[in-house]
């Protein structure tokens, strides 16, 4: 144990979290108002694209989506909690493909128009707000691409004596 407890400082990340954490809690009770339940804000995308694409195995949806294996295995967990997906054996022992169930079909429609709103209500705060969104997440992309998250903590990080 070190001498102060740095989760005790501020966290640069916390304001962040939060505001993606209440902007999806907004989104989501979009849902509600619409009388969907049990759809979280993270289910549109697969959903979509299973829509436009027919049944994928996880690996071929994480891949189509630019997700992790891991993350969309849990996605596609939750999703078929809620009736939205179905997951039958794909075609080898290993792999399972995942398709719409009727109830996810019915709701991609919405969905899609959602998506859009969404999409357009992102470019009316990047009006709105000094610095836009997107060009912060992509000048910190960029950032990263001249010197990774790794190399940066690395550079910072004092490990204890052993």
């Amino acid at each position: 144990m070190t001498s102060s407890d740095p989760t005790a400082l501020p966290d640069p990340w916390h304001a962040l979290h939060k505001l993606l954490a209440a902007m999806d809690a907004e989104i989501e009770q979009v849902y509600v108002e619409r009388g969907i339940e049990g759809v979280r804000p993270r289910f549109a995308y697969p959903l979509i694209r299973l829509a436009h694409t027919g049944p994928l195995t996880i690996r071929e949806l994480a891949k189509s989506l630019d997700r992790s294996h891991s993350a969309v295995s849990q996605t596609v967990t939750a999703m078929r909690k809620e009736d939205l997906v179905t997951s039958e054996p794909g075609p080898d022992a290993r792999t399972r493909r995942i398709d719409l169930t009727e109830r996810g079909r019915s709701l991609v429609p919405f969905l899609e128009a959602e998506w859009r709103a969404t999409h357009a209500t992102v470019a009316e705060l990047d009006g709105e707000v000094p610095y836009a969104m997107t060009t912060v997440v992509e000048e910190v992309r960029r950032a990263l691409e001249r010197r990774s998250m790794r190399q940066r903590i690395l550079h910072h990080l004092v490990e204890p004596p052993r």
